[in-house]
């Protein structure tokens, strides 16, 4: 019985996910802050290149760059993840309108939360991660799951009990690879499957593949793994023997093979977000983010 359970949840998941595909509402939620490009890609970058410095630096560096999206993920300053269950309301209103005022729109923001003792917690600090990532303005949110075995089944019920009020706030949210339990395009599979909403995505990340594998899984392959639930990208090579902060196009990611792949799996729209690029001693961090964007453009030009 509890078999025939699973199979007609999964069943009943995929008919809702073929339903919303239909009528356009899985497509990347395009409330206030996200507007359409002509290819249907939009090209981002996270603060994490500039973590090292304040998150008005960080944003700076994005526009100096050229981008027109932001990612709001880590920064110096009262916490590193920037966006977190612990953030207020009120500050994060004032990250959406630093964002701004420097002539950008918020694509995504990465942060997570703690289950604690009970899903009941889980639901509350998720709950208000939601509310501070309406308030600084940004259409999704982007979790990075869990490695802890006991949690694990908590953490994804927390999910699915909030998917309908982040609809609310027009927030989708997603979950990453990201080592751990959420390693591999299949295990991803396997945690959104389980949650079964329309409003809980993959925001797939080629040089994590590479990267918690220890080089060994490829994300060209590990893409046809994932057909059907990629709404965005962090876009991050991978050097080994363990090293993402490589300018993408730099590094053993094949993104024209990756994208390819993708696209033939439904992922023809939506944010392509970059995370990281080479950084260090002598190196401009904004002249790299900006050598990245130019990548993605050629990169879309020519696909």
């Amino acid at each position: 019985m509890e078999d025939a359970m699973k199979r007609m949840n999964r069943r009943r998941f995929f008919e809702r996910m073929a339903a919303a595909t239909a009528g356009g509402a899985l497509a990347t939620p395009a409330p206030r802050a996200v507007a359409a490009v002509e290819d249907g890609f939009q090209i981002g970058c996270y603060t994490r290149p500039w973590d090292q410095l304040e998150l008005g630096a960080a944003l700076d560096g994005i526009a100096g760059a050229g981008y027109r999206y932001a990612g709001i993920m880590t920064a110096k300053g009262k916490s590193w993840v920037v966006i977190t269950p612990e953030t207020t309301i009120e500050e994060a209103a004032k990250v959406g309108e630093a964002v701004r005022q420097r002539g950008l729109q918020t694509l995504s923001v990465y942060g997570d939360f703690n289950v604690g003792d009970s899903v009941v917690g889980g639901v509350l600090a998720l709950s208000r991660l939601i509310e501070n990532t309406a308030a600084c303005g940004s259409p999704g949110l982007m979790l990075g799951g869990t490695s802890d075995e006991k949690a694990y089944e908590s953490y994804f019920k927390a999910i699915a009990e909030c998917c309908d009020f982040a609809r609310t706030k027009g927030v989708q949210l997603t979950i990453k690879p990201h080592g751990g339990l959420n390693a591999t395009g299949p295990q991803c599979r396997k945690a959104i499957e389980s949650v079964g909403h329309p409003n809980f995505r993959l925001w797939y990340d080629p040089g994590n593949i590479f990267y918690y594998s220890d080089g060994k899984r490829d994300p060209v392959d590990d893409a046809a793994t994932v057909d059907g639930l990629v709404a965005g990208m962090s876009v991050k090579d991978f050097l080994p023997p363990k090293e993402v902060m490589v300018t993408p196009g730099a590094g053993k990611v094949n993104f024209p093979r990756v994208l390819a792949r993708l696209k033939r799996g439904g992922f023809t729209r939506g944010p392509l977000v970059v995370e990281c690029v080479a950084r260090g001693e002598g190196r401009n961090i904004t002249t790299e983010a900006r050598q990245a964007r130019r990548f993605l453009e050629d990169l879309l030009a020519a696909a």
